[in-house]
């Protein structure tokens, strides 16, 4: 309980302390433009008040990582409570802040255009076409888990054990009007529906994730919940999936995700003072940290540690939505417990919808069309949904999910290089950004030698040392961008 209590006190804390010096790092300044009233459009760019905007930017960025992730990544053992709260705290939180902000100081602008703006055009033209294709992976994901576990709560036995290989007519029912809402979400302007039903889902997270905090809290002998007293890995299979570094791609939304990057554009469209930017994206990603501390600590407790853990997870083939689902049952009562399952559907549902609105705005702005127009938006985002029908009836959900886990650090990976760019242009120290830059590139670059879901080298020294090469190489490719003083920059 020590090390959990230290770790959530460090988050709660930073949001005071390390939040405000980057809100200084970044010059923030009430007297500058900001986008939602420059440039108006009413379906994006749209003023909304700061409470709105940070619970739609908090379901927004959340989705299932911090839920399921945490309990995945708390197979890891408690060092996981480690990358939580550093991660979201120093890499996380710089992340989601600083691409707000870069996003709202450019108008809005997204995510390939900034780091266009600041890595030169090539990186401009390559994160154009990896970042839309990670949205329509992520648009995937979450348009298979929502309808599967509806389902499967509606008629578990006929589903039991079923995949999107072995379909059936409710399956296929849940997924179409899932569907119909995604369409109608990324179509329809954005305080239509996002605005109004995301702050009541983002009520919801919080109070499911303070439901389980209490329980820990008030029941701490009957849920124990491990200290840490060493970085030992209790991964059932720790061979194959050592901390470094798969914990860092198991446990993303909950300490930095490349996905909120793609994601701050929609709320720096909607902005109403510079003001806002640390509480709604320093904020949130503190909150979402939080969450995950809660979800991993619940998920050793409940199994009485890690190795009960991994116990359970092996049991159920590694679904963590069963896990979850058995955490809330067994300690809530059933009225909350029902509430807890509802709020993980609505987190997969609601970042679904705008990864596929982030998308659409993503190729508008490569094409340079505005986004008035009701056929515009159509025309975009119909092929988008098309890919991700695609994705889901021709891979699995495993092979989908690993393959967005990667690329959604790799596009962290990015972003950070950009951060660090654009604070070397207005004469402000790198390291906040250079540092995480560093680690994140490491951490992209060895998943690639060592996971067995890509290299999987067995020689792990020669895996390791494979990744430190890559990371030496970019940072040599970066060492000129981050020599140059420019001129002064937004």
């Amino acid at each position: 309980m020590i090390t959990f209590l230290v770790c959530l006190s460090l988050l709660v804390g930073a949001y005071f302390t390390y939040g405000r010096y980057l809100a200084r790092l970044a010059g923030i300044d009430r007297a500058n433009p900001v986008p939602s009233a420059t440039r108006f459009d009413g379906v994006d760019y749209v003023p909304l008040p700061g409470w709105k905007i940070f619970l739609i930017q908090l379901l927004n960025i959340a989705g299932l990582g911090p839920i399921f992730g945490a309990v995945l990544g708390a197979a890891y053992g408690p060092v996981a409570f480690v990358w939580i709260t550093l991660g979201g705290i120093l890499m996380g939180g710089m992340h989601d802040f600083f691409s707000g902000v870069l996003s709202l100081r450019h108008g809005g602008e997204s995510l390939p255009g900034l780091t266009g703006r600041y890595l030169g055009d090539g990186a401009r033209r390559a994160m154009s076409l990896f970042t839309v294709a990670l949205l329509v992976l992520v648009g995937a994901v979450f348009l298979s888990q929502p309808a599967e576990m509806i389902a499967a709560r509606i008629d578990a036995p006929a589903l039991a054990g079923a995949a999107f290989g072995n379909f059936s007519w409710l399956l296929l029912g849940v997924l179409g009007a899932i569907l119909l809402y995604y369409v109608l979400a990324t179509l329809l302007p954005i305080d239509r529906i996002i605005g109004r039903l995301y702050p009541v889902f983002g009520v919801v997270l919080l109070v499911m994730a303070l439901g389980i905090l209490t329980v820990l809290l008030l029941h701490p002998a009957r849920y124990a919940i491990p200290e840490l007293t060493s970085l030992h890995n209790f991964h059932g299979d720790a061979a194959r999936f050592p901390i470094m570094p798969t914990l860092f791609t198991t446990i993303a939304c909950g300490a930095i995700s490349g996905f909120h990057a793609t994601q701050s554009p929609l709320m720096a469209r909607c902005i109403t003072d510079e003001r806002q930017c640390r509480p709604i994206f320093y904020g949130a990603m503190i909150a979402e940290s939080i969450i995950a501390l809660i979800w991993a600590a619940a998920a050793m407790a409940f199994w009485g540690g890690a190795t009960g853990l991994n116990e359970a997870l092996a049991g159920v083939g590694g679904a963590a939505g069963v896990l979850v689902d058995r955490i809330a049952q067994g300690t809530l009562p059933g009225w909350l417990a029902t509430l807890v399952v509802v709020g993980v559907i609505a987190c997969a549902v609601t970042s679904g919808d705008t990864a596929f609105r982030s998308a659409r705005l993503m190729v508008a702005d490569i094409a340079g069309l505005e986004q008035r127009g009701l056929g515009r938006r159509l025309a975009i985002s119909l092929p988008l949904f098309a890919a991700g029908l695609v994705l889901i009836f021709c891979l699995p959900f495993g092979a989908i999910w690993n393959y967005f886990a990667w690329a959604n650090q790799a596009l962290a990976t990015v972003t950070l290089w950009a951060v660090a760019v654009w604070l070397r242009r207005r004469g402000r120290t790198i390291l906040p950004a250079l540092l995480p830059a560093l680690v994140m590139t490491y951490v992209s670059t060895s998943y690639i030698f060592v996971s067995p879901l890509m290299c999987g080298m067995r020689n792990r020294v020669a895996a390791y040392a494979l990744g430190a090469a890559a990371t030496c190489a970019v940072l040599a490719l970066m060492a000129k961008k981050l020599r140059k003083n420019g001129k002064t920059d937004a």
